[in-house]
C-alpha cells in the first residue's frame, strides 16, 4: 500500500490472526474509540483501524468538499482501502454514520464483505410519514443552524445527548475534546451530510449479512430507527442491548464485546 494512502487514513494494522475485523467510527470520533474493544479480537483477527478522511490522524489535506458531498466518497475510501491492502470477505463493524458508509461499500463491491455489524445505525434521521428517524425536520434545521453559528457551542451541546450516560462524564468530555480537534469546517459539513442524508433506498442492495446492535434509550437512532434497519436488509439479525446512549463500544465495551462475538462467531 502506498505511504500516501496509510497517512490518509492514519491506517494502523494489529492483532495476529487471518480473519480480518475492520473498525470504522461515527462522527466525530477516531480510531481511538475502538480501544477497549479490540483487546478482544487481537489474538484471533487480523485488526484494521482508520480515520476517515477529516477526523482523527487522517491527512485533512486530501479533505475534498465535493468528494465528501455524499457518504459514497467514504464508501469508496473503504473500498480503496481492502483494495490496497488486497482484503477480501471482510468484517466491517461501524459505529453510526459509519454504518451506511459500509453499507454503501457493501452494496458496491459485495465479495469484499463477509459480514456487516453496525452499532446504532440510522439510514435517515428525518421523520416523513412513513417513517421515523427521531427527529423532525424543524429539529435538524436547528441544529444545522446551531452548529453552522456556534460549532464549538454546539459540540458541547450535542455530546452529552450524544453519550446519554450523565454517570460517566469523562467519555462525554473525551468526545466533546474529539469533535473540537476537528477543522471547524470539515466537522460542519460532514455533520451535514450525516443528519441531512436519506440512505433508506440503499438498505435492500445489501447482500451481505448484516448485525443491528442497537441501544436502548438512544436519543440519536432511536429502537424504531433500528427496526426499521433491520426490516430493510436482505439478511439481518438483531441485538438489542440495555445500554443507553449512542456509544456502546465506550460504555458497555464488555457487553458489546460479547454482541460483536456471539455473531461473528456463531453466524453460518
Amino acid at each position: 500500500m502506498g505511504k500516501n494512502l496509510i497517512a490518509r487514513n492514519n491506517i494502523n494494522r494489529i492483532g495476529s490472526g487471518s480473519q480480518t475485523i475492520m473498525f470504522a467510527h461515527g462522527y466525530g470520533c477516531d480510531q481511538h474509540m475502538w480501544r477497549y474493544i479490540t483487546p478482544a479480537f487481537e489474538e484471533a483477527y487480523d485488526i484494521i483501524l482508520f480515520d476517515h478522511v477529516g477526523s482523527g490522524n487522517s491527512d485533512e489535506n486530501e479533505y475534498r468538499f465535493e468528494k465528501y458531498n455524499t457518504l459514497k466518497g467514504y464508501a469508496d475510501d473503504i473500498i480503496e482501502l481492502c483494495e490496497n491492502l488486497e482484503l477480501t470477505e471482510v468484517i466491517f463493524v461501524g459505529h453510526s454514520v459509519s454504518s451506511m458508509i459500509g453499507a454503501l461499500a457493501a452494496a458496491k463491491r459485495p465479495e469484499l464483505f463477509k459480514q456487516l455489524i453496525m452499532i446504532g445505525p440510522s439510514p435517515c434521521y428525518i421523520n416523513d410519514d412513513n417513517y421515523y428517524g427521531g427527529f423532525s425536520k424543524e429539529d435538524i434545521d436547528e441544529l444545522i443552524d446551531t452548529l453552522e453559528s456556534n460549532y464549538l457551542g454546539w459540540s458541547s451541546l450535542i455530546t452529552p445527548v450524544i453519550m446519554g450516560n450523565p454517570d460517566k462524564p469523562e467519555f462525554t468530555e473525551e468526545l466533546n475534546n474529539s469533535f473540537c480537534r476537528m477543522n471547524p469546517e470539515i466537522a460542519k459539513h460532514f455533520a451535514k451530510v450525516t443528519f441531512l442524508g436519506d440512505n433508506r433506498q440503499d438498505l435492500s442492495k445489501i447482500t451481505t449479512p448484516v448485525l443491528i446492535i442497537q441501544c436502548h434509550p438512544d436519543v440519536i437512532a432511536p429502537i424504531k430507527v433500528g427496526q426499521f434497519v433491520y426490516g430493510s436488509v436482505q439478511n439481518g439479525s438483531y441485538k438489542l442491548l440495555e445500554v443507553s446512549g449512542h456509544c456502546p463500544h465506550l460504555t458497555a465495551p464488555d457487553q458489546t464485546i460479547q454482541a460483536l462475538k456471539s455473531y461473528i462467531e456463531n453466524y453460518n
